[in-house]
C-alpha cells in the first residue's frame, strides 16, 4: 500500500493565548476564541492556501513558522520531508502578544507528528514546542485550551488546565475584550525591558496574587480578578512599549470592569468585562480612552488543540 493510501490529512484548529494575565509571568495562559485552522494533506510539494488575518504572511513558503518547525522536527528524527499542502485560515494577530508563535510552533510540532508517524503524545508535543518557544506558558495554554498553569521541569512541561469544556458552567460565560493597537512589539524587545532581579516584597505580592488568580478560575469568581491580576514584575516596565496599558489599566477601578492585564509581552490589552456589563458599553467607554486606530475584539475564554482526520 503507498505512503499516500496509508496517511491521510490532517485538520488542526488551535486557539490564539493570552499569556502571564497580571502576575502570573512565564506560568499562566489562557486559551481565546480566535483560532489558526490548518487543513493539512501530502502533496507533490509544499503548497500553502492563506485565508483571513495577516494571509500574505501565513502563506508564504519562506520563513513559514508552521513550514520550518515541521521540517527541522522531521529533520532531528532522520525523518522524511514530506511535502504538504496547507489550507490555512487565521484569526490570531500576528506580534501582538496573543500567543501566534506559540499556535504555529505547535502546529508545526503536530504536523510532523503526524505525517512523520512519529507517535509523540501531548506532553512530548508541548514540551517541543515549548523548548522552541522558550516557555510554556501559551504554548501549554494553546494545546490544551482554558486557564493552564504551566512549569518547565527538566526537558518536559508539567500543566494543568481549567479547561472550558470541563468548568464551562464557572468561566464560560465571561466576556473578554481584546485592545490591539496597529503596530506589533517583538516578544524579544519586551522581555529584554524587564530587570534581572526584583525584591522580596514584589516578589511575594506577585506570588500571592498568582495564587489568587488560579482559585479565581478554577472556582469562577470573575470577583476576584481586581486584586488577582494586580502585577509588579513585568507589566510596569513595558508600559512606554505599550502604551495601551497606560490608557487601560486605570479601567480596574471602575465598576464595569473585573480585571486588565498586558495580553502576553504585549503591547495588546486584555480586559474582563465585569458580570452585567455588556460588550457594547465596554466598546465605547474603551474606544473613547484609545481612539479610533485600536481595534477591539470581543473574546470568550477558548477551547484547546482540535484535531481530525481529513
Amino acid at each position: 500500500m503507498s505512503a499516500e493510501k496509508e496517511i491521510r490529512g490532517l485538520r488542526l484548529s488551535l486557539p490564539a493565548t493570552s499569556a502571564n494575565l497580571g502576575p502570573g509571568f512565564d506560568a499562566v495562559g489562557l486559551a481565546l476564541s480566535m483560532r489558526l485552522t490548518i487543513e493539512a494533506r501530502l502533496a507533490a510539494a509544499f503548497q500553502i492556501e492563506a485565508t483571513g488575518r495577516d494571509a500574505a504572511l501565513c502563506g508564504a513558503l519562506e520563513h513559514n513558522l508552521i513550514l520550518d518547525t515541521y521540517r527541522d522536527v522531521l529533520a532531528q528524527v532522520g525523518g522524511k520531508d514530506v511535502p504538504l499542502h496547507l489550507k490555512l485560515h487565521n484569526e490570531i494577530p500576528l506580534g501582538m502578544g496573543c500567543g501566534s508563535s506559540a499556535a504555529a510552533l505547535l502546529a508545526g510540532v503536530a504536523l510532523a507528528d503526524h505525517f512523520g508517524g512519529l507517535h509523540l503524545g501531548d506532553e512530548a508535543i508541548v514540551a517541543e514546542a515549548s523548548r522552541r518557544e522558550g516557555h510554556p506558558d501559551n504554548v501549554a495554554a494553546c494545546w490544551f485550551g482554558g486557564f493552564t498553569v504551566s512549569a518547565q521541569d527538566g526537558e518536559s512541561v508539567k500543566a494543568a488546565s481549567f479547561g472550558v469544556d470541563v468548568d464551562v458552567e464557572k468561566t464560560g460565560d465571561w466576556e473578554l475584550l481584546l485592545a490591539v493597537q496597529p503596530t506589533s512589539l517583538a516578544t524579544k524587545k519586551a522581555r529584554a525591558l524587564l530587570p534581572e532581579s526584583y525584591s522580596r516584597a514584589d516578589g511575594i505580592f506577585n506570588v500571592q496574587r498568582t495564587a489568587l488568580l488560579v482559585a479565581a478560575f478554577a472556582q469562577g469568581r470573575l470577583e476576584l480578578l481586581k486584586t488577582a491580576m494586580q502585577d509588579r514584575m513585568h507589566q510596569a516596565y513595558r508600559t512606554e512599549a505599550c502604551p495601551l496599558l497606560g490608557r487601560l489599566l486605570p479601567l480596574m477601578d471602575e465598576a464595569e470592569v473585573a480585571g486588565v492585564a498586558l495580553s502576553g509581552a504585549g503591547p495588546s490589552v486584555l480586559v474582563f468585562l465585569a458580570g452585567g456589563t455588556t460588550v457594547l458599553e465596554a466598546a465605547t467607554r474603551i474606544q473613547g480612552l484609545v481612539g479610533p486606530d485600536v481595534e477591539l475584539l470581543p473574546l470568550r475564554i477558548g477551547l484547546g488543540v482540535e484535531r481530525t482526520l481529513l
